[in-house]
């Protein structure tokens, strides 16, 4: 991958859609609340699709991404806020990069997050530690919105599933993974989180929305 990022393919490399993906998830936040005075966690937040967004938008300094892949984020620092003008809205440092969700604020920090296409690459187990990891990182009320690709009712967890618009094949046990909703709620037991399904949301590939409260 960080050969195909340092040739400039950073946009595909996170799922092309570049525009239209990072417009539909500043819409979708801002529909649901979001102000620029809120501090929002992008969470997989790759080479910055939603993140330039959200940077126009929010307070100088309230953005912050998490993301596994530091070419990603060196990408989306360097190349695309660069392009954007807006560098000296976001400190490189509100920008982490590891795999295990740790968060480097204090307790109650956030009050928004959004995991645009995460959830939809992780195992149960995977999702179950990120939700226990970063919730009391979360302010009471404050919500995590997270993208997935729901299982029909009527199918078993071992179908492969495609999905409509998109065409995207999700699998029970490899990556792209599906999951019923109540799948997701079952990760979130032990963590303070309360759970609804949002479903469709006008994503061009078919993946639903899931809110996590925080209480």
């Amino acid at each position: 991958m960080a050969g195909q990022v340092g040739a400039g393919q950073h946009r595909a490399v996170i799922g092309g859609l570049w525009d239209e993906m990072g417009h539909l998830q500043l819409d979708f936040m801002r529909a649901r609340g979001l102000q620029p005075s809120d501090c929002l966690l992008d969470l997989g937040c790759g080479s910055l699709r939603g993140g330039v967004h959200f940077v126009r938008y929010l307070d100088p300094g309230n953005y912050y991404g998490l993301d596994h892949n530091q070419s990603l984020l060196d990408a989306g620092y360097d190349t695309e806020l660069a392009a954007a003008g807006l560098q000296d809205r976001l400190p490189r440092a509100n920008l982490f990069c590891n795999a295990d969700f740790s968060l480097p604020v204090e307790d109650g920090f956030f009050s928004a997050g959004i995991a645009q296409s995460v959830f939809s690459h992780l195992s149960f187990n995977s999702i179950r530690r990120c939700l226990e990891t970063v919730a009391p990182k979360f302010r009471v009320g404050a919500i995590l919105f997270a993208t997935y690709f729901e299982l029909p009712a009527n199918q078993s967890a071992s179908d492969d599933i495609s999905h409509d618009p998109g065409g995207v094949v999700t699998h029970g046990h490899m990556d792209p993974y599906h999951y019923r909703p109540d799948d997701l709620s079952q990760a979130a037991v032990g963590a303070p989180w309360r759970v609804r399904n949002i479903g469709q949301w006008g994503h061009p590939r078919a993946q639903s929305m899931m809110a996590f409260e925080r209480f």
